[in-house]
């Protein structure tokens, strides 16, 4: 099944990637890219939280989601849609505690929220393990990996999400899961990306 992928990344890394587990937080948007680019990559396991349901206008950018899909849960509408190629997946309904017993490999922020990119920030700190943060807003969009940086350091508060393009975020999700694939086979160091499409595309990238 993974052929094209293995003349890639090589038989090795593909056996590495059978034994990880990922947990992405949130369902909508990001998340939708998210699972479903990870979802056929031969991972063991892929835990989704969300705890929201799918309305009419999540449709446009959300893309796994249908008109017949509004009043059902996000995260089992989404585990239902990824699940072609294999990897376990396991819903879990609610809001993300950094104190959830779960064991990871990696982390992916598919918020909008401060607050919880926090909680995220400690659950990974705690359990020594990498994260992938993402936002997407307007014509612009920040995506990262944490691993030994504190989130605190740069982000400082908290302001409300403007709109957002469904292409805008396609490319941030698609950036996170390409982040993570690479940490998860230890080629990844820490590295923040700014994305700028009001004009001209410009990428601007910082490391920690």
């Amino acid at each position: 099944m993974y052929r094209r992928q293995i003349e890639v990344l090589g038989e090795n890394n593909q056996l590495l990637l059978a034994q990880k587990k990922v947990l992405i937080v949130g369902c909508g948007g990001l998340g939708n890219i998210i699972a479903t680019t990870l979802g056929c990559i031969g991972l063991e396991k892929i835990y989704l939280v969300d705890y929201d349901e799918i309305e009419i206008h999540n449709i446009h950018r959300q893309f796994q989601f249908t008109k017949d899909d509004v009043g059902k849960k996000k995260a089992d509408v989404l585990a239902e849609r990824i699940g072609r190629c294999g990897t376990e997946v396991e819903v879990i309904h609610g809001y993300f505690d950094e104190n959830m017993d779960l064991s990871v490999d990696i982390v992916f922020d598919a918020t909008d929220n401060f607050e919880v990119r926090k909680k995220i920030d400690l659950f990974s700190k705690k359990r020594n393990i990498p994260w992938i943060y993402a936002s997407v807003e307007e014509w612009h969009g920040q995506v990262g990996v944490f691993k030994t940086t504190s989130f605190e350091i740069f982000a400082t508060k908290e302001h409300n999400v403007k709109g957002q393009l469904p292409p805008m975020v396609n490319l941030i999700g698609s950036l996170s899961s390409m982040l993570g694939l690479k940490t998860l086979i230890d080629q990844q160091d820490e590295i923040l990306y700014y994305i700028d499409f009001r004009e001209n595309l410009e990428i601007k990238k910082f490391k920690f």
